[in-house]
Parts: C-alpha cells; sequence; structure tokens
C-alpha cells in the first residue's frame, strides 16, 4: 500500500494567489472576476476574494485564467488499461467478454500498484480534482486506490464493486455469496476510513441491479442505512438494463433501488437515459442524482440523457468519463459532448423523419450550463464543499493557460469577450494548457509553486 506524501504535493499553507477567475456557480450564469487576489487558508478553504491590487504568493497574470476544479462522477478504475477499446460491442458483450476478465486482473496487487498511479495521476493533469470511482470486488486493491488518490492529492470516492448474481457475473469475478458482498463492502469502508485522509472517503458499490441478487442489494441498502456512507450504482443506461429491471422487478430500475433502501441523499446513479418523468421524481425527492456521461452513452446507452428536463426537474446532475465506456479521460471534453448531445436531441437524427416531429424540442444545453454540472452540480451530487471558488468553498482549482504556443486554444482580443473566452477554454483546453491544479489548497499537478 502507498503510504507518505507525493513530492508533486506542496504542504498546505495560507496563501494568496491573484488571477482572473472565470466559473458558473449557479445554473445558466457565468461569473467572471477580474483580476482578484484570493486568500487561501491553512486548511485549504478561501478564506478571501479581494479585488484590490494586494501583493500575493502567487500572480498568474492575465494570459492565465483560473477554474474551479473537475468533478468527475463516474469512473471504473480498473477499466484504465483498456481505454479507447471494444466502443462498437453491445454492453453487455464488452462485459463479459473484455471488461471482467480486466477488472479480475486489478484484484492483483502488483498490477493495481502499476495502473493506480499512471491513472490518478494522469487524471489531475485532465484537472479532475474529485472523482468517483467503481474500484474492484477485492478490498486489498480497493484501499490500495483510495490511499494512492489520497498520496497524489486528488478528492474521492472510492467503491469496492459488489456483484453476486450468478447469472450476470463470471465465475471468476463475483462474491461467494450475500454475506460476502455486504461484509467484503463492510470491510473496505472500515479499511479506507483507516487511511485517515480528509481528501478519501469509501462509497458503496452494487454495480448494477443484473449483477445482484435481491438479498445482497437489500443488505448493502441496509448497510448505507447503518453506516451513512453515500451509494453508487448503474441506473437504467441501456434498453438492455432498463428492460431487465421491468422484467425481473415488476418495476424500473428506479423503483427497485428505492425499495432495497439504496436511493439516498446523494447516492450517484451512473447514466439513466431512460428514466422516465416518474423516476425523476423518486431521484429528485431522495436527493440523489444522475452522473451524466455523455460520450460512453454513445456508445452503449441506446439514448441521449435528457439533461436540461432533469436540470428543469431540479434533479441534480454531475458529469462524468465513464471510463472505460468513454474513451476520454477529460471532464472539459464531457462539457462539450454533453452539449453534443443535447443539440442532437433537441433537432433529432433520423433524416427521413419530418423535421417537426425529428426530435425533442427544449432539449439543449449550453457550455455554461455543461460547466456547471461539471463543477458545481457534481460537487453538489456528492454532498462536497467544491465547485465553486467562493469563500468558505474548498479551493479546488485549475490554471488554464490562453497563450501557449501551438495550442488550439488562442483568444482574439479584438473579437473575443468574456463569453467567447470561456468557452473556447472549456471546448478547446487539454492538459498542456493546464498549468496547475490544486485540490484543497494544495498544488498536486503542473509545474512551479506553490
Amino acid at each position: 500500500m502507498i503510504t507518505g506524501i507525493s513530492e508533486t504535493a506542496s504542504t498546505v499553507q495560507s496563501k494568496t494567489v491573484r488571477a482572473t477567475v472565470m466559473q458558473v456557480p449557479r445554473l445558466g450564469e457565468l461569473e467572471v472576476l477580474n483580476q482578484v487576489a484570493i486568500e487561501i487558508d491553512g486548511d485549504g478553504v478561501i478564506a478571501a476574494i479581494h479585488h484590490d491590487d494586494r501583493l500575493c504568493d502567487l500572480d498568474l497574470g492575465k494570459n492565465v485564467v483560473l477554474l474551479p476544479g473537475l468533478v468527475d462522477t463516474h469512473i471504473h478504475a480498473p477499466q484504465w488499461p483498456q481505454l479507447g477499446t471494444g466502443l462498437d460491442l453491445p454492453l453487455e458483450k464488452w462485459l463479459l467478454e473484455h471488461t471482467f476478465p480486466l477488472e479480475a486482473r486489478l484484484t492483483e496487487p502488483a498490477f493495481a500498484a502499476v495502473v493506480w498511479p499512471a491513472l490518478v495521476s494522469t487524471l489531475l493533469a485532465h484537472g479532475t480534482t474529485t472523482a468517483v470511482y467503481y474500484a474492484t470486488i477485492n478490498v486489498e486493491t480497493t484501499t490500495m486506490l483510495a490511499a494512492t488518490c489520497a498520496e497524489l492529492g486528488q478528492r474521492a470516492f472510492v467503491g469496492r464493486v459488489a456483484m453476486d448474481h450468478p447469472d450476470g457475473t463470471p465465475t471468476n469475478y463475483r462474491d461467494a455469496s450475500v454475506a460476502a458482498a455486504v461484509d467484503a463492502s463492510f470491510a473496505s469502508i472500515e479499511a479506507i476510513n483507516d487511511i485517515r485522509s480528509s481528501l478519501v472517503r469509501p462509497i458503496i458499490t452494487p454495480r448494477f441491479t443484473p449483477a445482484c441478487t435481491d438479498a445482497a442489494l437489500a443488505g448493502l441498502g441496509d448497510l448505507a442505512a447503518s453506516t451513512g456512507v453515500i451509494v453508487q450504482t448503474h441506473c437504467s443506461e441501456s434498453d438492455w438494463q432498463h428492460g431487465y429491471a421491468n422484467e425481473r422487478f415488476g418495476m424500473s430500475d428506479t423503483e427497485a433501488l428505492a425499495g432495497f433502501g439504496l436511493m439516498r441523499d446523494h447516492t450517484v446513479l451512473a447514466h439513466g437515459d431512460h428514466l422516465s418523468g416518474a423516476d425523476f421524481g423518486i431521484v429528485g425527492a431522495a436527493g440523489s442524482g444522475v452522473a451524466h456521461c455523455p460520450l460512453s452513452n454513445a456508445y452503449f446507452a441506446n439514448a441521449v440523457f435528457p439533461l436540461r428536463r432533469a436540470l428543469d426537474a431540479g434533479v441534480r446532475v454531475g458529469l462524468g468519463t465513464d471510463i472505460a465506456g468513454g474513451s476520454k479521460p477529460g471532464v472539459l471534453s464531457q462539457c462539450a459532448d454533453a452539449v453534443t448531445a443535447s443539440q442532437m436531441l433537441h433537432d433529432g437524427v433520423d433524416a427521413s423523419i419530418e423535421a417537426a416531429h425529428r426530435g425533442v424540442a427544449g432539449s439543449r444545453v449550453s457550455i455554461v450550463d455543461a460547466f456547471h454540472v461539471a463543477t458545481r452540480g457534481g460537487a453538489d451530487l456528492l454532498g462536497i464543499n467544491a465547485g465553486a471558488l467562493d469563500v468558505g468553498r474548498l479551493f479546488d482549482a485549475i490554471a488554464v493557460s490562453t497563450a501557449r504556443p501551438g495550442s488550439a486554444l488562442q483568444i482574439w482580443r479584438e473579437i473575443d469577450d468574456d463569453a467567447r473566452r470561456f468557452e473556447k477554454i472549456v471546448r478547446l483546453a487539454t492538459p498542456q494548457d493546464i498549468e496547475k491544479v490544486w485540490v484543497g489548497g494544495t498544488q498536486v499537478a503542473g509545474t512551479g509553486g506553490p
């Protein structure tokens, strides 16, 4: 297990950073704070934001924009080695023939010790300051992932995956019994808490209803109630999964999860593309929410998630890469994909259908909306005090250069106002443009200091 403090992470000290801030603390409202001095206390919390010319420990200059850190609400950590492969297959074939065998290999500590640091460091370089992980069914390698996040400085929710159903899982990669599924999940909670890091938390993780027996689902619901640990699972991702729930339970996936006690405050439901209006009502009333994964949905969901409808219904929504069902590890690119998906849902995709009947009117979201979901939306879904650079919130932030030679991200002062500048940053910034990344006031990626 990894211990100690990463050499790339500086010690948390009180400091003041000067920068231009761009963020969306409220849905639909781009906020620009020009050349403000952000005072960060020793706990990594923003103590004050000054609009004067006081001296600062770090002045990012006029060609760098400070954004809130990005929140990735859905990642399959053991799928990292297969990123970018197998995406022409149906979901159930992709899982059984490619994904489960790889995940079984990540129960081996020696392999996990190589994969986990590569994954976490790469995501930090992409500006992912908070990550929500599905790990493996193995307590040891799951704990290793949590320890890696703590060492490298990433805020993370790490879940040992529970899956005991003999018809929905391979014989070599499943819990041996209901008791094993619940007991190992509890052991994982204790092991992650024993790391004693303010950055990492356990999350109860029934993979999805096809992989879990009724008794395991109920037992994990009881575990969530007794420990107060939040829950993550997949919900109505595809025609297959949505139909499976109706056939097995005689009700929707959402209703079934609620019946098992898994639809709780801050429960993270991956995908949710096939949720009905009634389902959204259940999700919203419970304080649960959806991890919207626009890119992987294009491969596996058989539908476009109605992001605008969910937001209008007051449902909590965050963005997710769904590594490796999604082939891009950065959350910024998911913002652009979310806008693209909403446009396709609004306009429709089949030209043989008359235009007036082709799409779902009122489905569009803007890049501003998408960025809100990627930051404050994800933080609110998880119940963490991040997602915006405001007084009293954690200083989770990324510094993006808008003047890197050779970058597609170029600002033309003659024509680019704040709105255009922001859209270019969100759509075009790459890890090469991200100069620094902080989590809780500690720099965890990038060059220089503090």
